[in-house]
């Protein structure tokens, strides 16, 4: 199920249309792996609703990577260190600050595709003492079938390399927990991640937390939230028919699970 550098524009823009309130102006970031060695990402200060091909920077995975196990003294030596890692250095546009983040989750996740937007229906709950609730909890079925049994949550950290580190600790402990990677994360008072073995996958699953997020939002206004139980969330997600129907969510238009 592979994507393209045109898949990649196509989420982008899905994601920045203005009547789905996932992202405005600057908001948001799309990634998409090419190799081993590189991957797209969307430059700094680009738009997504009208972001074409030349609005992503082609970058390699291995200085960004480096900057984990030897962080850079200051913001500025990090950003240095980023456009450094550029596969074409005569490019004129920066990769985003969110660079680190989208290079750990695509190498260590062994996915394909990241989309990282501030749903206002999401953040609604991320700003709030509900955040992680949202996060632990399921409701409905379709909600653990594209979101998975629960979210990685991520406490305020400060954009850039911190917060890098701190999602790959929480994803870590996802992974040792469950065996396999994420398919959400969310960072309060930030916004929300989504991870996809392809654009559609990412695409859907974001699609899919935000409904999560507008129903526990009315439940809570409504009264107490009625959660699945852990033992219902498993057999859900284990479900053979439910298995066969995340792959085909995950396939791109023209594609077979």
């Amino acid at each position: 199920m592979a994507s393209s550098v045109d898949d990649l524009v196509a989420l982008s823009r899905n994601l920045g249309k203005p009547e789905l309130n996932l992202a405005i102006i600057g908001e948001g970031n799309t990634s998409l792996r090419v190799d081993e060695k590189s991957f797209w990402i969307k430059a700094s200060g680009k738009q997504l609703n009208n972001i074409s091909s030349d609005g992503f920077v082609r970058v390699y995975f291995q200085p960004i990577l480096a900057l984990f196990d030897d962080p850079p003294l200051t913001l500025t030596q990090e950003r240095e260190s980023m456009r450094a890692a550029r596969v074409n250095a005569l490019d004129t546009i920066y990769p985003s600050v969110e660079t680190t983040f989208h290079a750990m989750l695509l190498k260590e996740c062994d996915v394909t595709c990241i989309a990282h937007t501030h749903p206002i229906a999401v953040n609604r709950l991320l700003c709030s003492n509900n955040a992680e609730l949202f996060a632990r909890r399921r409701m409905f079925p379709d909600e653990i079938v594209l979101c998975g049994p629960e979210s990685v949550f991520v406490p305020y950290v400060d954009p850039g390399l911190p917060l890098a580190q701190a999602i790959q600790e929480r994803v870590r402990a996802y992974m040792a927990k469950y065996g396999e990677a994420p398919r959400m994360i969310l960072l309060a008072n930030h916004g929300l991640i989504t991870l996809g073995k392809t654009t559609t996958e990412a695409f859907n699953v974001t699609l899919m937390a935000v409904k999560a997020a507008e129903i526990l939002f009315g439940a809570l206004c409504s009264g107490t939230p009625q959660f699945l139980s852990e033992e219902e969330v498993r057999h859900i997600y284990r479900r053979p028919d439910e298995i066969y129907r995340r792959k085909m969510f995950a396939a791109n238009p023209g594609e077979s699970a």
